[in-house]
C-alpha cells in the first residue's frame, strides 16, 4: 500500500544519504574537498586515507547515523500501513528505506550526485533491520582493519559477513533480507573494483590509524 506518508519517508531518506559527510566535514574544517585526492571519493574510507583518523572516525559515524535514522524512518509511516514491527511488511519498508539512503549517498543531490561507495551507510542499514548480524559484521571490520590496515579491504569481508552470517548463523526467515544481503555482495564487488585491483596489485593505501596524513 503506498501512501503519502511512504512516499514522503522515501523522499526525505534520499535526503538524508545526500548529506555529504566527507564533503561537508573536510571543506568545512580542512579547506580541502576530499574527492579531490586519494580515491576521489566522498567517503569514510577516503577521508581516512586523505585527512586522518579523526575525520574519518566522524564521517564513518555520521554515515552510519545516516542510513540508520533513514532506515527507521519505516516507525513514522504508521503501522496500519507497514504492519508491526519485525513483520515482513515492516522490514521490506525498512529495506526500501535503507537502499533509498544509500541511494542519496552514491548520488547526493548536495554535492553534485558525486558520493562515497556507500558502505558506512550501508551498515547503518544493516544495525537497523538486523543488529545482531551487524555486530558481527563490526567485529569483522575491526579485526581486519587491525591486521591490515586497510579499510577497504575491513569494508569488503564486513559486507560478505552480512549474507553469511544472516542466512548460516541467524538464519533470518525473511526472504528479503537475505537477498538484500545478497545484493550488497554485487554492490561492493562494482563499488569496489579499483580496490579490488589495488589490492591485488598491492597498491591500495593503507591507513595511518595514529597519526594524521598530511596532504
Amino acid at each position: 500500500m503506498i501512501s503519502i506518508y511512504s512516499i514522503s519517508a522515501l523522499i526525505l531518506a534520499y535526503l538524508t544519504g545526500s548529506i555529504p559527510t566527507a564533503v561537508w566535514i573536510g571543506q568545512a574544517f580542512y579547506g580541502i574537498d576530499v574527492r579531490e585526492y586519494g580515491s576521489g571519493n566522498a567517503g569514510a574510507t577516503n577521508t581516512f586515507r586523505v585527512l586522518g583518523k579523526k575525520p574519518g572516525i566522524a564521517v564513518m559515524l555520521l554515515d552510519i547515523f545516516k542510513g540508520y535514522t533513514a532506515t527507521n524512518l519505516a516507525c513514522l509511516i504508521g503501522l496500519s500501513v507497514t504492519g508491526p514491527q519485525n513483520s515482513v511488511q515492516f522490514v521490506n519498508y525498512q529495506l526500501a528505506l535503507g537502499i533509498t539512503a544509500v541511494m542519496g549517498h552514491l548520488f547526493p543531490i548536495f554535492a553534485g550526485f558525486r558520493g562515497g561507495k556507500g558502505i558506512a551507510t550501508l551498515f547503518g542499514m544493516i544495525l537497523a533491520v538486523q543488529s545482531q548480524a551487524a555486530l558481527l559484521c563490526v567485529l569483522v571490520f575491526i579485526i581486519v582493519l587491525l591486521v591490515s590496515k586497510y579499510v577497504s579491504l575491513s569494508s569488503i569481508l564486513a559486507g560478505f559477513t552480512f549474507p553469511l552470517s544472516i542466512i548460516f548463523v541467524f538464519q533470518s526467515p525473511i526472504r528479503s533480507v537475505v537477498l538484500y544481503g545478497m545484493s550488497i555482495c554485487i554492490l561492493i564487488l562494482v563499488t569496489h573494483q579499483k580496490n579490488i585491483e589495488r589490492l591485488l596489485k598491492g597498491k591500495e593505501s593503507k591507513v595511518n590509524l595514529f597519526k594524521r596524513k598530511e596532504v
